[in-house]
């Protein structure tokens, strides 16, 4: 089958999803397109199965801001006649939604139906979605996909709250390549040139925007290190880490804190860690965490969005109340204090985080675009 991929090529959950889904089509004998503005961060060309359609925009002094809604409807018409698409999945309903939904109006003006599958990550609904102004196109996206799916429970669950929706949306979760935590694991990992051997690494990871709370982060780590000796590792990057940066010197912990900077090694960074913190606002499903827990690394999370459906109480980690920093100080203590107890959430977290395997996500996703076996 020749499907189209459309999603932000980020270092954000969303695209990482797409992007893995789609390498993981090519890998099964699928022509995967992706079409986008940039190239997806984890999209490599080992496969000639996969492609890669850059988004242009074109310069025109009547616009403030250039209408990337436009080009992108514009591309996809493009690219789904000149290689025969069957599906277009997009990830996000806005813009991509509603650019798709252009698109296959003006196909079937040139005598072309295209599919289209729209999978909800939550900054669409939660964030973006909720304003009034947005109301409106994100109603309208959603009820004119062929295929909705959220990555949660709760994810769908607030679609339907927040929008007037007629569409069926089905819960397909996100999923990760176990496989290729193992083999991280496998490797040597070389923690002490980050750590000595007595202090434990706690590790956050995020695009570091206010829905993240950096500063739960910091102030949570402020507490542990008082009773553990640890170092925190900030991997990512975004309008909030100068605060951050700030806040760390104000507290005097610069020594104890490493910032990274958004990376392409977070799978060796999961292996030098011993707990992940996540004191989100809100997470759609809170793929960060699962990655963590596939690199056998407790979790410290709040109990918002997705997150109860991917970090199981006192078996994986803790949850906490958005906002309870001492809570959550406290439960990351009594796990790094004891080396049995945090050997038990480390395994705990890599047996659960099986549940969320590409080969359980896949034949999903292949039955909604409608591949019936593997050609």
């Amino acid at each position: 089958m020749k499907i189209g991929i459309v999603c932000y090529p980020t270092f954000g959950g969303s695209g990482i999803v797409a992007t893995e889904l789609g390498i993981a089509l090519a890998d099964h004998g699928h022509e995967v397109h992706f079409i986008t503005y940039n190239q997806p961060v984890r999209l490599d060309f080992f496969s000639h199965h996969l492609h890669y359609h850059e988004v242009l925009m074109e310069e025109y002094p009547l616009f403030q801001y250039q209408p990337y809604e436009l080009a992108l409807s514009s591309k996809m018409v493009e690219i789904v006649e000149k290689y025969q698409l069957e599906v277009l999945h997009v990830h996000y309903a806005i813009p991509h939604a509603y650019a798709a939904y252009m698109a296959k109006q003006m196909l079937k003006e040139k005598g072309i139906n295209i599919k289209v599958v729209t999978t909800l990550h939550g900054t669409d609904i939660t964030l973006v979605g909720s304003y009034p102004n947005y109301k409106t196109a994100v109603e309208f996206s959603i009820n004119n996909s062929d295929v909705v799916t959220a990555v949660s429970k709760s994810l769908k669950q607030d679609t339907l709250r927040l929008f007037d929706i007629t569409k069926e949306i089905e819960v397909v979760y996100n999923f990760i390549d176990v496989d290729k935590y193992e083999e991280t694991k496998q490797g040597k990992c070389q923690r002490e040139a980050l750590a000595t051997p007595k202090e434990r690494i706690v590790t956050h990871i995020s695009n570091f925007r206010p829905v993240k709370r950096i500063q739960d982060v910091i102030q949570i780590f402020y507490r542990i290190q008082k009773e553990v000796p640890a170092k925190l590792l900030m991997v990512g990057d975004g309008p909030d880490r100068l605060m951050a940066e700030n806040l760390v010197a104000q507290l005097g912990i610069t020594d104890k804190v490493l910032f990274l900077g958004n990376s392409h090694e977070i799978k060796k960074i999961l292996c030098y860690s011993d707990l992940f913190l996540l004191p989100s606002e809100t997470e759609s499903f809170g793929l960060a965490a699962l990655e963590a827990m596939a690199a056998g690394t407790a979790i410290i999370s709040t109990n918002t969005g997705g997150l109860p459906e991917v970090n199981l109480q006192c078996e994986t980690g803790f949850l906490s109340d958005l906002g309870d920093i001492e809570d959550m100080a406290e439960n990351t203590i009594i796990i790094l204090n004891d080396d049995e107890i945090l050997e038990t959430y480390k395994k705990n977290a890599i047996e659960h985080s099986k549940k969320f395997t590409l080969d359980s996500v896949l034949p999903k996703y292949k039955k909604i675009y409608g591949i019936e076996f593997d050609k």
